[in-house]
């Protein structure tokens, strides 16, 4: 997010605030693991996955704002499932119809993900984009809880050692974003 939004919006980015977004990166390496026994092509599909939040946040910001925030959330809702098809036709799954319990956690997800994608999408319209990516750490939170609670994974060092280090880059990059306003004013 930081580089696209140098590069396209002509935003300043501080030596501080490239030393945060690169110790988050490294975050990102730890819990990914290359090298390690539970790397796998798929763990590439997280990174990829989390160029397209950083693509997506980009071109919200870059729309224009006579283009709803419904329409946008729209194209963005529609590349997801064009990727899901994708990748469902490249692992040959059949469809499955999901059970009543599964339809109930499916439907739950959906609604409040358009609801934090509608949020997320209004903020980074109107908010400055150093100052609203930080928040975006807070994914990784909620996606560890679901996947410790609802789906068995197992917290590991290294996992929560990354996850850590992520999460203190994106609070000092908050930290940076608020002494740089108070330094303004």
């Amino acid at each position: 997010m930081i580089v696209g939004a140098a590069l396209l919006f002509g935003g300043t980015v501080s030596f501080l605030r490239w030393i945060t977004a690169l110790a988050g990166l490294v975050g990102v390496v730890i819990v990914v693991g290359p090298g390690s026994d539970s790397f796998s092509i798929f763990s590439m599909l997280a990174v990829i996955g989390l160029l397209g939040f950083a693509g997506r946040d980009l071109a919200s910001r870059a729309a224009p704002h006579t283009v709803s925030t419904s329409i946008v959330g729209f194209y963005g809702f529609l590349a997801m499932f064009v990727a899901g098809v994708l990748f469902a036709v490249w692992q040959q799954a059949t469809f499955v119809l999901p059970a009543v319990k599964a339809s109930f956690y499916l439907i739950g997800s959906v609604l409040v993900g358009v609801a934090a994608y509608a949020f997320l999408m209004e903020a980074m319209r109107i908010g400055e984009v150093s100052a609203v990516t930080p928040f975006g750490y807070s994914r990784l939170l909620f996606a560890t809880a679901l996947g410790v609670l609802l789906f068995g994974e197992q917290l590991t060092v290294q996992i929560l050692f990354g996850s850590g280090l992520i999460v203190a880059s994106g609070l000092c990059f908050i930290g940076i974003n608020n002494s740089s306003a108070v330094e303004e004013q």
